[in-house]
């Protein structure tokens, strides 16, 4: 990501040439001519650094004062620029605020060294430097900047599952390695316009053009589970699966680590803020996660036809299963989500679990293909589990999605609750 110079001065001539100056691949500089507008940069782009100059209409250590009370949770580099020399100009300033004082008129190469030393220090405050990336707070700023923007971006939260329980069994060294090799994936796939930053431990925010996520998503779920089977020992790979040490969890056994990425994009969805993004992304990611295996899922609009009449979705879910132990458990479960189990079609409802049937007597997928002629359940999704693993025959009977028996309950929730908003 480009760091932002934001430099505010009404004089057009030497403002351009400091934009010229400081202008580069790495760092991107604005130009405002008044103290109104240089707010609203500030609150948008929460610039790295600030320039200011004496020209403008107020008094340089008031203003600096202000802009450290409006980015006390930021705190920008602040660089004056005047014409005096005086010691208590320069004192006054520095107290109000500012981070460096510089007299004009300036030496070119000195002003630009200066720039860039300031600019270095701060990337190298805000950076992890387990991964050598930037850390959350330079992310999030990321993140907002992305949003003032007028293109088209996806932002994606990626992170490493089971990455506790991986450290735990294999050490803190270990999992720094795997954090490190899965960091120098990631940089492999994206381009220099692309941002990579860290989030926590085991959590990376990717920004990068609309089109290019769901490739680059795809391609990390395959590298890292191609790449993390190297870190498990030969008897956790035999076990399938790793077996914890320690006094509270000698025994206990744990998932393989695993990747899940979550993306969402501005193409149908003009975010506000931040934290309005942030929560999308953590919604997306939650549903992607699945219990033992890398996943993406990207979020896609809802869509419906002009003029069409469209009513809101109930919470009723339909059970059909032979297995009445698991009937009953699904009904459980489904209740404490908050969903309404009916047992009866005289409430359409908006899901419907079926069990194909035995290899013998496929009645699932029979109700399956009689309920997809009734056109009162247009609406209504189906989801159909069985032991015959023929995905393209039971997708054929009009199911919206198979999952083969036996499955993870957990994996079975978040998909009735990704067809439920879809």
């Amino acid at each position: 990501m480009q760091s932002v110079t934001l430099i505010i001065d009404k004089r057009p001539e030497l403002s351009i040439k400091y934009k010229k100056l400081l202008k580069s691949e790495t760092n991107s500089v604005i130009i405002s001519k008044d103290l109104i507008s240089a707010m609203k940069i500030i609150q948008d782009k929460e610039p790295d650094l600030i320039i200011i100059s004496d020209s403008i209409d107020s008094d340089i250590p008031d203003y600096c004062k202000k802009i450290r009370a409006l980015t006390y949770n930021m705190r920008p580099i602040i660089v004056a620029t005047s014409k005096s020399a005086e010691l208590q100009d320069r004192l006054a300033v520095l107290e109000n605020g500012a981070d460096d004082f510089i007299s004009e008129p300036v030496n070119s190469e000195e002003f630009v060294m200066r720039i860039k030393a300031h600019l270095r220090r701060e990337l190298e405050s805000n950076m992890d430097t387990k991964v050598m990336l930037p850390a959350k707070n330079y992310s999030l700023r990321a993140l907002k900047r992305t949003i003032s923007e007028n293109k088209f971006w996806s932002a994606m939260l990626v992170s490493i599952e089971n990455f506790e329980n991986y450290k735990e069994t294999y050490t803190e060294l270990a999992s720094d390695k795997l954090v490190q090799t899965y960091t120098a994936i990631i940089n492999s796939v994206l381009s220099e316009n692309d941002y990579l930053g860290a989030l926590s431990e085991n959590e990376f925010l990717i920004i990068t053009d609309g089109i290019k996520a769901e490739q680059i998503a795809n391609f990390l779920t395959f590298a890292f589970d191609t790449v993390a089977q190297k870190f498990y020992s030969q008897q956790d790979i035999k076990r399938g699966f790793m077996l914890m040490h320690g006094d509270e969890i000698a025994g206990r056994r744990s998932n393989f680590v695993h990747t899940t990425i979550g993306v969402v994009t501005n193409e149908f969805f003009e975010y506000k803020d931040t934290l309005q993004l942030m929560n999308a992304l953590i919604q997306i990611h939650a549903m992607a996660d699945l219990q033992s295996k890398s996943n993406y899922l990207i979020e896609r609009p809802r869509i419906s036809a002009e003029n069409s009449i469209v009513t809101d979705i109930n919470n009723k879910i339909m059970i059909v299963e032979e297995d009445e132990a698991m009937s009953l458990l699904l009904s459980t479960i489904l209740d404490l989500q908050g969903y309404e189990v009916i047992k009866t079609t005289d409430t359409i409802p908006s899901l419907i679990i079926i069990d194909a049937g035995s290899a013998e007597s496929l009645n699932g997928l029979e109700l399956c293909k009689e309920i997809r002629k009734n056109s009162d359940f247009d609406r209504t999704k189906i989801i159909v589990t069985s032991i015959l693993h023929d995905k393209e025959m039971i997708l054929n009977a009009g199911a919206d999605l198979y999952i083969p028996k036996p499955y993870e309950i957990s994996n079975l929730i978040k998909w009735v609750e990704i067809l439920l908003t879809q």
